[in-house]
Order: C-alpha cells, then structure tokens, then sequence
C-alpha cells in the first residue's frame, strides 16, 4: 500500500509563485498534495492539521506544539519588500484607526510591534473583512499585503513598508514566511522538496513572463524580484526570526 500524499498548503501570491513552479516541475505528484490559500489560511490548516507542511506566516510557529523548519528557504526582504504595506491619506502622525488585512497574520503583529516601537503612534486597530481598502480614508490607514499591495499603493500619498521600517528598528531584514512542518516529515521527501526549492530562482523569469495575470508591468515585476524578495533563509534572517518571536512572545 502506498503511503499517504504529503499535505502541502502554499501562499497563493506572486512572490510565492516560483516555489509553486518549482515544485510541479519537480513531479512529486505521487508523494505530494498541494494547495494554494492566503496566508491566513495556510496558517489554520498547519494549527489544525489539515496539512503536514505550509509555506506559512511565521507568526504560525509558536502556536505549534511540533514547529519544524524544514529548508532553508523562506520569504523575506532586506529593506522593501514592497507588497506589505501601511497605506494611508494622512502622515503616521495624524493616523488614527488602522485595519488589519484579513488575509494576514505576521503582518498584523508586526504593524503592532512598529507603532509601539518604532513609530511611536497608538491607533485603534480595526478588523478587516473584503472590500476594506474602500474604507482606507482620511486618518484611517490600512495594511495591505500581497498582490493587491503592489498595486493599490499607487494610489496613496502615504505608503509606509513594513519591511523597511523593520531594517530601520533591528537592522536585519525581515522573514514573512517559510517552510514548516508540524510533524515528523519522511528524510526522503525531505530532500526531494529541497531539491526541487533549491531551482526556485530558476523559474523567476516565467513568472514575470505571466505580469499580465497581475496587472502590473513586466519591469514592476522583474524589480520586485530582483529588488525587493529574498528566499535564502540565512543567518541574519534566523536572527531577526528570533528577534520577532521574542517581541511576539512579549505582547
């Protein structure tokens, strides 16, 4: 009898979508299921284990009782990121009430750890359901993430990065997710998983060949790659990881 398909849920945005690339082009149809959620969705189905293994915000790791980095892959910036913003009519000073993208759970704690710590603002923080990007006027801002950041910033006179103002506070880059396990994984699907992550870069320019899909232009997505995302899961990203988890620990 076989065994079981490795359950896999993976963050349906641009920047993810060389990982998914390089994954199907790897043919671990037989050993691997894959589906493709929001991040706040692959968050729940880590926590309850609907899936074995997601490319998840890292806010997800202390709510597991078996947190497992599983590669040395990731998703981060060293300054922009460019597609995880604060968007805003008005400068930070005069905001007042800040919704919190409903897709998003790292971004979420981390907007809250730069108006304590960084901005120095105390705004009331408010739920956000679809749609509420309508609702981002005078002094109330937004965070939004994702696909639809690198696009609606365009139309604020306010765009506040939360991955650069990060590298202003700890001078480390930022890591908004990465590959977790919440169990034992098979060592063999292990490396094959790696293997095909390690080709990632590799299918960078078939991605930027589909902009159409995003509604941007091809140069905003070759500069979003080239100068905004990392994937490398290095030193200096598991240092500002553990510098997060100990803020979030704090709250």
């Amino acid at each position: 009898m076989a065994n079981p398909k490795i359950k896999i849920s993976v963050v349906s945005y641009l920047n993810s979508k060389p990982f998914i690339l390089a994954l199907n082009s790897a043919k671990l149809t037989d050993e691997i299921e894959i589906s493709l959620d929001i991040p706040s969705d692959c968050a729940s189905k880590l926590i309850d284990n609907r899936v074995d293994i997601g490319l998840v915000p890292v806010t997800v790791i202390p709510e597991l009782s078996e947190a497992r980095i599983i590669s040395n892959y990731c998703i981060a910036a060293d300054g922009k990121v460019g597609s995880v913003l604060l968007l805003s009519n008005a400068p930070l000073s005069e905001i007042k009430n800040i919704y919190l993208d409903y897709q998003s759970r790292t971004s979420v704690q981390l907007v809250k750890i730069l108006a304590e710590k960084f901005w120095k603002i105390i705004p009331k923080w408010l739920s956000a359901d679809p749609g509420y990007e309508k609702k981002i006027l005078g002094k109330t801002a937004g965070v939004v993430i994702g696909d639809r950041a690198l696009v609606e910033k365009k139309n604020y006179p306010y765009v506040y990065d939360l991955a650069e103002d990060w590298k202003k506070l700890t001078g480390l880059p930022f890591v908004f997710a990465c590959w977790v396990a919440n169990k034992d994984i098979d060592v063999q699907v292990l490396n094959k998983l790696n293997t095909a992550l390690e080709n990632t870069l590799n299918f960078i320019p078939e991605v930027v060949a589909m902009h159409a899909d995003y509604s941007l232009s091809k140069r905003d997505i070759e500069n979003y790659f080239s100068e905004n995302i990392q994937y490398l899961l290095d030193d200096k990203k598991r240092e500002s990881l553990d510098l997060f988890l100990k803020y979030l620990s704090e709250t």
